[in-house]
């Protein structure tokens, strides 16, 4: 089964509003509401642009393909410095688009998903800056 990352725009008072609805379905004991879609909800087109930039995509997609030992072996995958590419993941695993394994001294990267899926809205609400999607 292929596993599928969606991300989509979603102004700060829409997000707000659907994690009250889901932090409710918790306390309540209402996990089936929640359903197990991956989902990452940005502010605006920029941070999307910003986060699947294509020195991260190509951290993401070596990371995925060649599997790799630790962040020093993704680094010398992608020809980069350590430190930058160090950097560079602990944001993309704050943002759950990798995860590590801690394996001794080492954390090797991770990705848990096949397939990234990004949402646009063409009409909507431009009363925010971005189209509502």
């Amino acid at each position: 089964m292929t596993e599928t990352l969606h991300i989509e725009i979603e102004p700060g008072d829409e997000f707000d509003t659907r994690v009250a609805e889901k932090m409710r379905a918790l306390d309540e004991d209402r996990t089936e509401e929640l359903g197990d879609e991956r989902v990452l909800s940005v502010p605006d087109e920029g941070t999307i642009e910003r986060v699947l930039s294509e020195k991260n995509l190509e951290l993401i997609r070596t990371a995925a393909r060649e599997e790799p030992s630790s962040l020093r072996e993704l680094a010398r995958l992608v020809g980069r410095d350590i430190k930058n590419v160090s950097e560079a993941t602990t944001e993309l695993e704050a943002l759950g688009l990798l995860e590590f394994v801690r394996e001794g001294r080492s954390k090797r990267p991770i990705v848990p998903y096949d397939e990234i899926e990004v949402t646009y809205a063409v009409r909507g609400d431009e009363d925010d800056g971005v189209l509502a999607a």
